[in-house]
């Protein structure tokens, strides 16, 4: 448009004895010239104002844009967000507009797996190791245990740090596993403080102020920090890991709530009735990180995981498929463990609005990020157990799992311990090792019948079997 009307304004100026015979349509042309400027001002300004629409790339433009450099990663880990919340897989009873969205432009995978409880899934998350090799005390990760956090920052990756921390250890222990910035709460097992009104945060190894943190909520100053990372990191790769504290206990109102100002952290009574009204504000904290990296041109070049950390709590019913249904976090049935994934690359190839029902488990996570980032992991790093899913978000041929394990002793440290339950499961069948039950988990997902093994067809006997010989080996 602009090159046209350059052109004509060129040949109306300085061609005026060709135009003579013209001169009578020469107030429509200009007339017309004036709506084109106008039209073209518009879109230039629509352009500056709404920077954050989709911008489709072709096949040739995604190849070029993925040659310009390593990806940028940010894994967005919620918390007690089972997979029934997102609207996108199913849900009915909460509202993900940013979720969904974020679905729509990139790849959601309906198996993927944690553990029942937080902090064994997020050690399984972050390192790549089933619990068994690292996973020691509740809320806390030696020192000398690397995380993907290490590997990508050796690779010459910004890292960041953003929300629940709970792997203790303070500054200390955040740098040591491989971040260079933080904004953290629960830097510390059993000093944690509120999360959400007036939150008690960890910055540069100290608190910040009260009167700084006073009635403001804790996932804006999080979601704050981790934009203004990205921004000042815009010509660098840069990795954030953000477990943002939304949805977990004390339910309570969010700035989006009239409840909000008159809330007291220590007088007012948490409801779950607020819920959905945190699963709402959580889908808006995470539209803001993706608008702001549409708006830095960002979005296409970096890969975002959206992944829940265990099911959905106790008490908290909803809707999904038309089934209503309360949470069971904790428990180790589909319900306590099953979570939703969501992952979106263009750049990489990852189309838009994909469906992958293939098996995720939590420790594939940590192999995906360094594959991504072209790194490879050190020989100090010790044993992995996760399986990279990387070439699944671009569409190649790769090996894919045919089952998830975990090992799951939540409370080792306490007073007489915690009993060990271990189990696998594909898409149909579940066995668990200390008792030797086996569960059709799709027609029983509650796990109430386990199969008799005289009820067993030949092709199950030889399932759990396999599932049995496998679990030996992982010790």
């Amino acid at each position: 448009m602009e090159s046209i009307i350059n052109r004509l304004i060129f040949n109306l100026t300085t061609k005026p004895k060709r135009m003579k015979t013209k001169l009578f349509f020469l107030p429509v042309i200009m007339f017309l010239l004036c709506v084109g400027v106008m039209v073209l001002q518009s879109c230039r300004k629509a352009s500056e104002l709404s920077p954050l629409e989709d911008k489709t790339l072709t096949a040739a433009d995604a190849s070029q844009a993925a040659s310009n450099g390593k990806p940028n990663i940010i894994l967005i880990l919620a918390d007690d967000v089972g997979y029934g919340i997102p609207t996108v897989d199913g849900g009915e009873s909460f509202q993900t507009p940013n979720i969904d969205k974020l679905a729509n432009a990139g790849m959601r995978f309906t198996n993927c797996y944690g553990s029942p409880l937080c902090s064994p899934s997020r050690t399984m998350f972050m390192t790549g190791k089933y619990n068994f090799r690292n996973y020691s005390e509740w809320g806390v990760l030696d020192l000398n245990q690397k995380m993907m956090s290490n590997v990508l920052q050796g690779a010459g990756y910004a890292t960041y740090v953003a929300a629940k921390w709970e792997f203790d250890g303070g500054d200390a222990s955040i740098r040591a596993h491989g971040f260079d910035g933080y904004s953290v709460w629960n830097a510390f097992v059993g000093d944690n403080g509120s999360h959400y009104k007036t939150p008690r945060i960890y910055e540069n190894g100290t608190y910040l102020p009260d009167n700084l943190v006073a009635n403001l909520y804790g996932d804006d100053i999080f979601t704050d920090r981790v934009i203004s990372f990205v921004k000042q990191n815009k010509n660098n790769n840069f990795f954030v890991y953000f477990p943002i504290t939304l949805c977990h206990y004390p339910y309570s109102p969010t700035p989006d709530d009239p409840e909000f100002a008159t809330w007291d952290n220590k007088t007012s009574t948490p409801d779950t009735a607020y819920f959905p009204s945190m699963v709402k504000y959580m889908d808006k904290k995470i539209g803001q990180l993706m608008d702001s990296l549409r708006a830095w041109n960002l979005f296409n070049n970096t890969i975002v995981m959206f992944v829940g950390d265990n099911g959905t709590p106790h008490n908290i019913w909803f809707t999904q498929d038309g089934v209503y249904q309360e949470g069971a976090k904790s428990t180790t049935t589909i319900l306590g463990t099953h979570v939703p994934l969501i992952v979106s690359w263009p750049a990489g190839g990852v189309t838009g609005g994909q469906v992958n029902n293939n098996l995720i488990d939590f420790t594939d996570f940590m192999p995906t990020a360094i594959e991504a980032a072209g790194a490879t992991v050190p020989a100090d790093y010790g044993q992995t157990d996760g399986l990279s899913f990387l070439n699944q978000l671009k569409g190649f041929s790769t090996p894919k799992r045919d089952w998830i394990f975990c090992h799951y002793k939540p409370g080792t440290n306490q007073p007489n311990g915690d009993k060990v339950r271990r189990w696998i499961n594909n898409t149909t069948y579940k066995l668990y090792d200390s008792t030797g039950k086996f569960y059709n988990i799709v027609l029983d997902p509650k796990e109430k019948n386990p199969i008799k093994k005289s009820a067993m067809t030949p092709q199950e006997k030889a399932i759990r079997q396999q599932f049995q010989a496998t679990m030996d080996t992982l010790h």
